[in-house]
């Protein structure tokens, strides 16, 4: 979860929303980071878990990323969680719940009604707290708000 910490952290240079993900191997060797970068490139897809599995599935050298993991400093969205199942990542473990969009037990719980032949395991709440201050400092400098 540290590496997709540093990645949350380096999308707040592009004033990118801070969420960072890491595709980890088998081994638990990391294949793919990534950090949002819908700002930095004009793109409403670059989430850093897109972001994540392109380039593990370059490294890879194949789409299919069986037996491998997602670790994300925020529960993933609607796109993200199919797109995690489209690459076939078996396991999802992430930072911060997101009720407004989350859609692996928040919002939506896409995992517990799909309906594919692919299963996903999923953990959240690793390092909750630091992964929701990252992004609860991000948007309140946004907006203008001190902190209490």
């Amino acid at each position: 979860m540290q590496r997709a910490l540093d990645e949350a952290t380096a999308a707040l240079a592009t004033q990118d929303v801070p969420v960072g993900a890491v595709v980890l191997d088998q081994n638990g060797g990391v294949i793919g980071t990534g950090r949002n970068e819908r700002v930095a490139v004009n793109d409403p897809l670059s989430h850093a878990e897109i972001v994540a599995i392109r380039a593990a599935a370059a490294t890879h050298g194949n789409y299919r990323l069986d037996d491998c993991t997602l670790v994300v400093t925020l529960e993933p969205c609607l796109m993200c969680t199919g797109a995690v199942m489209q690459a076939r990542i078996g396991r999802v473990i992430f930072g911060a719940w997101d009720a407004k969009a989350g859609a692996c037990g928040s919002a939506w719980d896409v995992v517990a009604t799909n309906r594919s032949p692919h299963k996903l395991s999923v953990t959240g709440g690793v390092r909750e707290a630091e992964c929701a201050q990252l992004l609860t400092d991000f948007f309140r400098a946004r907006r203008g708000k001190r902190p209490n």
